[in-house]
């Protein structure tokens, strides 16, 4: 969304500030012109009315530094976050022999590895280093910030944002799978990267710095060539920075689709048909 949660609490902050500069700036002009009314009752009333509007702006002080350091927690406990749709970066290690770039509504980098990367098997989940090597964003992030489990869909997302038909298990041809996750008290500009797995191998992932909001729905997806969709089982493991925060799990069954090649027969024309002349030797008279 245009306006979050985050520009919300910092725009509720700002007026709060401004109506305590009001307040407390007229409340002391009376108290001031108070002292110049020669009639003490009403000297008196005038004088209340300045220290009630001091009052006043201690309130706005105070409301305005609990909207700053708690206004968001609360907002996120009371309104789910809308759906946000991240840039998405799809650099890929494929054995392919050519790339097709996602095509996404904002504009995307691909970034084609020179050589490819297989990192060896490890028990706890952690950025390889070429994919650290191309990191741009901050390593960082925030303390609260917060993702739901995946859940994955080869079917396609709905207007929000929503996985259609989701599921664990996937018979090829797979196509186009995505991994939807909700996220809170996100940063923009945190190196975010989506690591997929196939029994220990990385064949694809992104990573690029973060530019969602503090708050939504977002996704990472993977439309390879059918041939590269071997049956196993996936892992998709999330990071900020360099931290794990959550993975999913999900097989694929079945061959892959392999393409076929078809020779179309040419036909060659033969060459032409040529008729020599007989010659006929006629006995002399």
């Amino acid at each position: 969304m245009n306006l979050d949660i985050r520009a919300g609490v910092i725009a509720a902050t700002v007026l709060a500030g401004i109506f305590f500069l009001i307040s407390v700036i007229t409340g002391a002009q009376t108290v001031l012109a108070s002292r110049k009314i020669k009639f003490f009752n009403l000297s008196q009333d005038q004088k209340r009315r300045g220290w009630w509007l001091i009052v006043l702006a201690l309130f706005w002080a105070i409301l305005g530094i609990l909207v700053f350091f708690y206004g968001e927690p609360v907002a996120y406990t009371i309104i789910s976050p809308s759906p946000t749709r991240p840039a998405s970066l799809t650099p890929s290690i494929s054995p392919s022999a050519s790339t097709s770039p996602t095509i996404t509504e904002t504009p995307t980098i691909t970034l084609t590895p020179a050589e490819s990367y297989t990192p060896q098997p490890s028990s706890t989940p952690h950025i390889p280093m070429a994919v650290e090597a191309r990191f741009e964003g901050k390593l960082t992030p925030p303390a609260k910030a917060a993702f739901s489990p995946l859940v994955l869909s080869n079917i396609g997302l709905d207007d929000d944002y929503n996985p259609i038909g989701p599921g664990i298990q996937f018979t090829n041809p797979v196509g186009h799978l995505y991994a939807v996750f909700s996220y809170a008290l996100m940063e923009d500009d945190i190196q975010w990267s989506a690591l997929w797995y196939l029994e220990n191998e990385l064949v694809h992932y992104e990573s690029m710095p973060w530019n969602g909001g503090s708050g939504g729905i977002g996704y990472t997806d993977w439309d390879p060539a059918p041939e590269l969709w071997l049956p196993g089982d996936y892992q998709i493991q999330i990071f900020l920075g360099l931290d794990y925060y959550i993975s999913g799990n999900f097989s694929v069954v079945g061959d892959p689709h392999t393409p076929t090649v078809t020779f179309t027969p040419t036909v060659t024309p033969s060459p032409p048909y040529t008729i020599h002349p007989t010659v006929t030797i006629s006995p002399s008279p």
